[in-house]
């Protein structure tokens, strides 16, 4: 989208209300009883650890442009920046599965080292629900999961659901722990069907995607100091989203990699970063080939290296969905007791989902 973000999100009660997966499968028809929402979900740590192992994760769109549309095609590949925000498409479903009974689908490569074992794992998905239609609110805390090979499950929100109007959006996201499935089926391509977001075409856009993170552990592999963080807000330009890692020794020569989860974010419209500061150092603005230092938000679902994880589909510009993987490179000198990473959204109107970092640790 191309407006301003608006009024800031109003803090709001994050009560409790636990809601067990269902791991079965599943009727895609049928809804789920409603989850517990909250329109501002504060920064929190969902999970930590310190072992020799990693964090991987796999992440797709939920929604794309009509290929109807003549620069949709260079759009997806990344070949058109000046037509390459999702406000300015007729937005559809993405659907791969061949399954009737889903509007939308996509899958993603969880891809584990050979020998390691999952401690954790966590499903994010979210989206839009005020585009040409209006999507009731009633199924944000529901989606589907097929894991390598298997059949369609029900997976339902552990925790609140992040749900708020603002910036002319409808904007939620969910999540919940899926770590037996993932611990059980290993690498491979999962698919993830019916995340609740609204199709058609507005000012705001259509965005909608998933993303799942999985920690691991190997003991051949270095000790690493493991977090992952989450919640729902808007991001702006004064204060952004800010995570700190606490009583964390930065070794010499330490290497790393952080994760951001984010939603709406526009190509070519600069102004959102990812910084990183060491102890006292000045923060360093993280990015990479596909991620511009001032346009970190820009639509990708990337990651370093020269083999990124298999996706179906795999475009280039996902239109408001934001799952990238960046190494920490010489962003981490040594020294200090803790790292900090800030988000922040200047002039998009985007959302801020969960964020994860592994990082070296002293011996």
């Amino acid at each position: 989208m191309r407006n301003s973000l608006g009024p800031l999100l109003r803090r709001a009660s994050t009560g409790a209300l636990a809601l067990a997966s269902i791991w079965a499968p599943a009727a895609s028809g049928a809804s789920a009883p409603p989850a517990a929402e909250a329109e501002r979900l504060p920064l929190a740590q969902r999970y930590h650890a310190l072992q020799h192992g990693g964090i991987v994760r796999a992440a797709n769109t939920s929604i794309s442009c009509r290929t109807d549309s003549a620069t949709c095609p260079a759009v997806r590949e990344g070949r058109d920046a000046v037509n390459g925000a999702n406000g300015d498409f007729d937005m559809f479903y993405v659907d791969v599965d061949r399954d009737p009974n889903t509007y939308n689908s996509s899958r993603a490569e969880v891809r584990l080292p050979e020998g390691a074992r999952a401690t954790y794992a966590r499903l994010y998905w979210g989206g839009n629900l005020r585009v040409g239609e209006q999507k009731p609110a009633r199924d944000n805390g529901r989606v589907l999961i097929a894991e390598p090979g298997g059949e369609y499950k029900t997976v339902l929100a552990d925790t609140v659901v992040g749900h708020r109007v603002a910036g002319g959006a409808d904007a939620f996201q969910a999540s919940a722990d899926v770590t037996e499935l993932v611990r059980e089926s290993g690498s491979g391509l999962y698919t993830v069907a019916q995340v609740n977001t609204a199709m058609g075409r507005s000012a705001a856009g259509a965005w909608g995607g998933w993303t799942l993170v999985v920690a691991y552990e190997k003991q051949r592999e270095p000790l690493r100091r493991l977090e992952l963080w989450d919640g729902f807000d808007a991001l702006n330009s004064r204060t952004g989203a800010e995570i700190r890692l606490r009583g964390l020794r930065t070794p010499a020569h330490a290497g790393g990699r952080a994760g951001v989860v984010a939603y709406n974010g526009d190509r070519g419209r600069t102004g959102d970063s990812l910084t990183l500061s060491t102890g006292r150092t000045n923060a360093t603005p993280l990015g990479d080939g596909v991620n511009p230092r001032d346009d970190v938000l820009n639509s990708t679902i990337s990651d370093p290296g020269a083999a990124p994880s298999e996706r179906a589909p795999a475009y280039a510009n996902t239109l408001g969905y934001d799952s990238d993987v960046f190494d920490l490179g010489k962003a981490l000198r040594p020294g200090g007791d803790q790292v900090a990473f800030r988000l922040v959204s200047q002039r998009d109107a985007a959302w801020f989902g969960a964020l994860f970092v592994a990082v070296d640790a002293q011996q």
